[in-house]
């Protein structure tokens, strides 16, 4: 058994599927897959002339799904105040 990978009409990446031999001992690689395995992309996108993965992600796509940063808690901001007091101390200022 071989691993192909099925991408859709507009070629973006949907699956890894798995190809069993034929009764006479081939594989038959089925429309829309190809035996490339894809890289690590947001948004795989297969090039059919070049044979090769691509990235098709738009970077605002990527950054939406990265989660928003955390505001700072209080107790964090007043751990920097009192850590920033320290060092004023320790440094003599």
């Amino acid at each position: 058994m071989i691993q192909v990978y099925r991408y859709d009409e507009d070629f973006i990446f949907i699956e890894p599927v798995i190809i069993e031999k034929d009764d006479n001992g081939n594989y038959v690689i089925p429309e829309n897959c190809t035996e490339v395995e894809p890289v690590s992309f947001y948004k795989a996108k297969f090039d059919i002339n070049k044979q090769k993965w691509f990235e098709s992600a738009t970077q605002e796509y990527i950054d939406s799904l990265k989660p928003p940063s955390p505001e700072p808690s209080e107790a964090d901001i007043l751990a920097e105040k009192v850590a920033n007091l320290y060092y004023l101390v320790a440094i003599g200022g």
